[in-house]
């Protein structure tokens, strides 16, 4: 039975295998007739640069990433998590490719080691370590992601005072996004990564409007998508942006100060289950311990 089962493991692996050869293959051709129609130049080296290895197994990455997002996800995250550079998306992808193959290789291992599984135990520990593999990248990505827009949410308010400041020294949109790379890199780091980015861009003759629209499309986070809702409006139609930028920080103030009340009555509810789990029953023990202790030697003492 075991000699049968290796030998459905091996054909299993050279099957998939074949099946990657052949995608590749396929995909491949398609760039070629991509090309011969748009006059594109095909690459036939690596990637941007990298090796030979490390190319295939970003391609491969990426092809499996596409498979497991629908949606286009992975790219909002990257914008979020702020990998616009292509070394750590290279890197992502490889990591991508080279994760599953990583835990087939432990789950084989540890099956012909002597670890003790049967077929089924087998079976099962391969398909968690496949899962893992193929989720841990995205989750990964996803928890960097979040952390960076908590960051950004929490350098809003002073954004938006620092921008007050800067409209009332009489700078355009342009030039106060200049004076805010160049002065405010300790006070906003994060904002400040993407105030150039969008620098650059606008320099590069995009539309200021277009291209704040798209960075509060890509961030996803409300208050800065207020904010740079407000920039895009003066910057298209004019008008006074003091009172615009002062309601914000009122709201953004208020709201945080509604989550601050529901942060405290969540953590006095959990207070609460500390104290019945740990502190009542100390309590009644020493408070309660004596007189009962007092009860029993004289119930015994009168037997």
């Amino acid at each position: 039975m075991f000699p049968v089962l290796v030998a459905l493991t091996v054909a299993l692996l050279l099957g998939g295998c074949a099946l990657l050869l052949l995608g590749a293959l396929t995909s491949r051709r398609t760039q070629r007739l991509e090309a011969r129609v748009t006059g594109a130049r095909v690459s036939t080296g690596d990637v941007d640069g990298y090796g030979p290895l490390v190319s295939r197994m970003a391609l491969a990455g990426r092809r499996v990433e596409q498979w497991m997002d629908t949606q286009d996800e992975t790219a909002r995250l990257f914008v979020q998590a702020g990998w616009r550079t292509p070394q750590s998306r290279v890197a992502f992808y490889a990591v991508q490719a080279a994760l599953p193959v990583l835990g087939l290789i432990l789950a084989l291992t540890l099956w012909i080691g002597g670890a003790g599984w049967s077929v089924t135990q087998f079976a099962m520990a391969l398909f968690v370590a496949l899962a893992i593999a193929l989720l841990l990248p995205k989750w990964i990505l996803k928890w960097m992601a979040e952390r960076r827009c908590r960051a950004i949410r929490h350098e809003v308010p002073m954004f938006i005072h620092l921008l007050m400041l800067l409209f009332e020294a009489g700078l355009s949109t342009r030039q106060a996004l200049q004076s805010l790379i160049r002065e405010a890199r300790g006070v906003l780091p994060v904002i400040n990564e993407e105030m150039q980015v969008v620098l650059r861009q606008i320099e590069a003759g995009g539309d200021t409007a277009q291209v704040l629209k798209q960075l509060g499309g890509a961030l996803e986070v409300s208050e800065l998508e207020t904010v740079l809702a407000i920039l895009r409006q003066a910057d298209r139609y004019g008008g006074e942006l003091r009172e615009p930028l002062a309601e914000a920080l009122a709201v953004m103030e208020e709201r945080r100060v509604f989550e601050m009340r529901e942060a405290v009555n969540r953590l006095s509810g959990r207070m609460t289950v500390v104290m019945v789990l740990c502190f009542l029953p100390a309590l009644l023990i020493f408070v309660a311990g004596p007189p009962f202790v007092s009860i029993f030697r004289v119930l015994g003492a009168a037997q």
